[in-house]
């Protein structure tokens, strides 16, 4: 028999995890995952960074922080042919994204809103051709820019890399151009703009997180790009970085510390347009996110 002073046991209720709650082992090794995967894909890139930094006689060893100078990078500018090769790259590739993004767009916003003979055909086209690997296009392109006389020259690496990032960059553009109402091209009509005229004042203003991506695959098809460079320029003073690059390692060995300099520098420019595609991406998509 119970008093009064008993009070009446408590059974507290089991706890319940919610959906999509981690306990906490998976929530521990999650985070280890995290912290492995950061430090794999950090290591190369601090290596080469750290490498770029030691003298010739410790640039295969571990010493990282033993006599850091800076001679690797004086050298490379002052001894070799590495400012030609920079402003021959970001000639190429500033050229090559410029046009690109240009005939990329059109193109999308053609196929996205017009009909017209051959379109499926072009469609079609647009995707055939990326198919085809480096190996396989490399000779016939060759011979025609040798017909043309382009071999050697900028020109002919623009018309190259156009051939490859342009298939790609349309049909993405295509698939951004969709998205875009086209409720907004009919109201430039009734404004009394033309199609160009809608298409550069309303539809690429709203397509700037499609401009962005664009430029940046032009950017970078063009600026790391090796077997179209190597086979199409001779001469130190005509190479890009890419071909620059293979003058640091010959069959008796490679020439770390300049090489390891060299790609420091040339990742920079790769990075910044990166940070400038990321930036208007993210942009681009909170703001569509809050749209009616």
């Amino acid at each position: 028999m119970t008093t009064a002073t008993e009070t009446p046991a408590r059974h507290t209720a089991p706890r319940v995890r919610l959906r999509g709650q981690r306990s906490p082992l998976a929530s521990v090794g999650l985070h280890l995952t995290l912290i492995i995967a950061s430090v794999i894909a950090v290591f190369p890139v601090l290596w080469v960074l750290l490498t770029s930094l030691k003298p010739a006689k410790f640039a295969t060893t571990t010493d990282f922080f033993r006599e850091t100078t800076f001679v690797n990078y004086t050298n490379l500018i002052r001894d070799t042919e590495f400012i030609n090769w920079f402003a021959n790259s970001a000639i190429i590739a500033g050229l090559s994204t410029v046009i690109g993004v240009f005939v990329a767009a059109t193109t999308g916003y053609a196929v996205s809103r017009f009909r017209f003979p051959g379109k499926r055909g072009l469609m079609w086209t647009l995707l055939i051709t990326q198919m085809f690997p480096v190996a396989v296009l490399i000779v016939p392109i060759y011979n025609i820019m040798s017909s043309l006389g382009l071999l050697n020259q900028p020109a002919g690496l623009v018309i190259t890399y156009l051939t490859i990032s342009v298939p790609f960059c349309a049909w993405m553009m295509k698939g951004f151009f969709d998205t875009i109402p086209r409720e907004i091209d009919e109201s430039g009509e009734v404004d009394g703009l033309t199609p160009f005229g809608t298409f550069f004042r309303l539809i690429l203003p709203l397509a700037k997180p499609g401009l962005a991506v664009t430029a940046f695959y032009s950017f970078i098809t063009a600026w790391g790009e090796v077997a179209y460079a190597s086979a199409f320029l001779v001469g130190d003073e005509n190479l890009t970085l890419a071909g620059g690059l293979q003058k640091f390692v010959n069959q008796y060995g490679a020439q770390w510390g300049p090489m390891t300099a060299a790609s420091v520098l040339i990742a920079i420019p790769a990075a910044l347009v990166f940070l400038f595609a990321q930036k208007h991406l993210v942009t681009g998509m909170s703001a569509g996110a809050v749209k009616g």
